[in-house]
């Protein structure tokens, strides 16, 4: 491979040499004008890891409620308790909402809401276990790091007993939202209601040594710099360092539409694909990149899984967050529908469970192969 960049032909002697990438190596990945050099190197590192692999699972969102006392000038989500469009589901509509997609065998429940300032965290628990008992097969991945610090501050507890609790009551892991970018500038602006970049960080190494996984995250395309990802992307490299603990990394593109950061243009297709390609070369300790269909579309989604990404996400059936942000994809795909996606970019599909186990499906059962 001949690269336009020889910057680029450095990076790839640090990796044919099993160095790691440093800061400057990120920042020359995000600047390099030869985009699809840096997608050939980080499809090469992909190909080694997953082979042609492309993982995706049957799942469904569950969004308790869009109340939330943070005000975030990245979220079009969020709304105030007396906000007539605001919504709160009771526990009996949470556990019937989780009844309606479930006819395709879903193996995961992905559980994040508002920051609710009356639901309790007696409330939460209870409808974990309302969840267990009734779909007692179905993982679930619920509550970001936000949430959880959320959780802590009102109910006078520390982040880990609030861990606990959530566990005890049948929470299986984290999905790793609410990161958004670490760097204490950008997030004064843009988050300053919510736990900072440390506190993040803690509760998923907390959530980790108490053996739940979780996923991580980014937010890009905002009023972050190129040095901020990179910072970003190496403090999420040094906590997996320490505790194995994240599976996946998403890189989630900021939608501006209806939030007070409208005025800043949306990401490109070459911008998204890009950041899929920078994750999986610097993340080197992670095993997945996830190209998420519903934040970048089906096709930038597809032609990702060239570029670094090894997951396209999941069937999913509603999704409020994103689209309450002017995402114009399809709040669902049909398990055929991610099926076709990945072979038409001409990858092999594999049906996972959140824990990347391989799903075995005969009609409409399912077994995790263990």
């Amino acid at each position: 491979m001949m690269f336009e960049d020889q910057r680029l032909q450095r990076i790839r002697e640090k990796l044919d040499a099993g160095e790691r990438l440093n800061y400057e190596d990120g920042v020359a990945l995000y600047r390099s004008p030869d985009l699809l050099g840096v997608g050939w190197l980080a499809n090469r590192v992909r190909e080694q890891k997953h082979g042609n692999k492309t993982f995706f699972n049957v799942n469904r969102h569950i969004n308790p409620t869009d109340v939330c006392v943070a005000s975030c000038r990245l979220c079009a989500f969020g709304k105030r308790v007396r906000d007539p469009k605001a919504y709160t589901m009771s526990l009996e509509e949470v556990w019937e909402k989780a009844g309606h997609g479930y006819t395709e065998a879903v193996t995961e429940f992905h559980i994040v809401g508002g920051l609710h300032p009356e639901l309790t965290l007696d409330w939460y628990c209870e409808m974990l276990r309302g969840l267990k008992e009734r779909f007692p097969q179905v993982h679930l991945k619920a509550f970001t790091m936000v949430e959880i610090g959320y959780f802590a501050q009102r109910s006078k507890l520390t982040t880990r007993e609030v861990l606990v609790k959530l566990k005890e009551a049948g929470m299986d892991s984290l999905p790793g939202g609410g990161a958004e970018v670490f760097s204490d500038r950008v997030r004064r602006i843009i988050c300053d209601h919510k736990i900072t970049g440390d506190q993040w960080i803690n509760v998923a190494r907390e959530a980790h040594q108490l053996g739940l996984h979780s996923n991580c995250t980014m937010l890009y395309g905002h009023i972050e710099t190129e040095e901020d990802r990179v910072d970003h992307l190496l403090r999420l490299r040094a906590l997996q360092d320490e505790t194995q603990g994240f599976q996946t990394f998403i890189p989630l593109a900021f939608h501006p539409d209806n939030t007070p950061l409208e005025h800043i243009p949306k990401t490109t297709g070459f911008g998204d694909i890009r950041e899929i390609a920078v994750a999986r070369l610097m993340l080197d300790n992670i095993p997945h990149i996830k190209a998420y269909w519903v934040m970048m579309t089906e096709k930038i989604a597809q032609i990702a899984q060239r570029f670094g990404s090894d997951d396209i996400d999941g069937t999913i059936v509603e999704e409020r967050i994103y689209h309450d942000a002017g995402a114009t994809t399809s709040q669902n795909l049909r398990r055929g529908d991610l099926l076709r996606l990945i072979r038409e970019a001409g990858r092999e599909p594999v049906e996972r469970d959140t824990l990347y186990r391989p799903v075995e499906r005969v009609e409409n059962a399912f077994t995790v192969l263990v």
